[in-house]
């Protein structure tokens, strides 16, 4: 196992992470972003505004995108096992 290697290996496990987690951060980000222009447009400071309609908007994204992170993460691994055998020798 040689430093390119491991290089790569943290390259794509990072890449993997961010590709994963970005649709919710984003999502957050947005909702967050429009309830902060509504409280400050109407003055209406209430902590639960922007915590409720965030947490819906993640829950329903992570529904909807579910499946793609799993399979994106099983490719990261499977491929990561199957890259056992040149490490090793």
């Amino acid at each position: 196992m040689n430093t390119d290697f491991v290089v790569n290996l943290f390259r794509e496990a990072f890449y993997t992470a961010m590709l994963v987690s970005a649709p919710v951060l984003l999502v957050s980000l947005l909702v967050g972003l429009v309830i902060s222009v509504l409280q400050a447009a109407t003055s209406i400071q209430e902590f639960t505004l922007s915590f409720v309609p965030k947490l819906l908007a993640i829950a329903v994204v992570l529904v909807l995108t579910m499946p793609w992170m799993i399979d994106t993460i099983v490719a990261f691994t499977t491929n990561l096992f199957q890259q056992i055998p040149s490490i090793v020798r």
